[in-house]
């Protein structure tokens, strides 16, 4: 009799892995990008989904959201732009694998202290022109610049550069080219209770 009851367990009763939480962390990545819930609700989805411990506790998050075989893959590249404006990511925010991020004379800080991360590397691919671009790190995390070019500018990585072994941090990768302006990957400064 006990040997049939593994094959008998209602399978939302089982335990999620990492990898299987992940994929529903994708699922609502998707979900906020494609404009199907807001990013309170997605918000809230997340820090329910990073509590759960089964399958079954999990379905409240993704009931009314497209089954994994109809759904739309997550969005796999975001592409942000600004003219003489702002671009601005801060607190717990959907980050895809890759960011392509266009400016001309715009002020542009990617905040990835708080950010909710689909994939531990992310690809920051920038085309900027007289402007300034600040990427915070979570302590932890890394980055790699040497594939950025830039002309009569300054690109300065104050992160390492190089993963320690069994980091679980993100490591950020940036591409592209900057003219006339300055690129900054470092973590957060703190004064006091403040910190940005």
């Amino acid at each position: 009799m006990s040997a049939e009851l593994p094959a008998q367990r209602d399978q939302r009763d089982i335990r999620m892995s990492d990898a299987e939480r992940e994929t529903v962390l994708a699922r609502l990545n998707s979900a906020v990008s494609e404009g199907r819930i807001t990013m309170a609700e997605f918000e809230d989805r997340v820090d329910g989904v990073l509590r759960s411990r089964t399958f079954r506790e999990v379905e409240p998050f993704v009931a009314d959201l497209p089954s994994v075989a109809a759904a739309t893959p997550p969005a796999d590249v975001l592409e942000l732009r600004s003219h003489a404006g702002q671009v601005r990511r801060s607190g717990r925010w959907a980050v895809p694998r890759k960011l392509v991020v266009k400016g001309m004379a715009a002020m542009v800080k990617l905040d990835f202290r708080e950010a909710v991360l689909s994939h531990r590397v992310v690809e920051v691919e920038l085309a900027t022109q007289a402007g300034s671009t600040v990427i915070i790190l979570p302590r932890g995390g890394t980055a790699d610049i040497d594939g950025l070019g830039t002309t009569a500018g300054m690109a300065r990585c104050q992160v390492p550069a190089v993963p320690e072994p069994g980091s679980t941090g993100p490591h950020v990768v940036v591409t592209g080219s900057a003219a006339a302006g300055t690129i900054v990957v470092r973590y957060a400064y703190q004064l006091g209770r403040w910190s940005w």
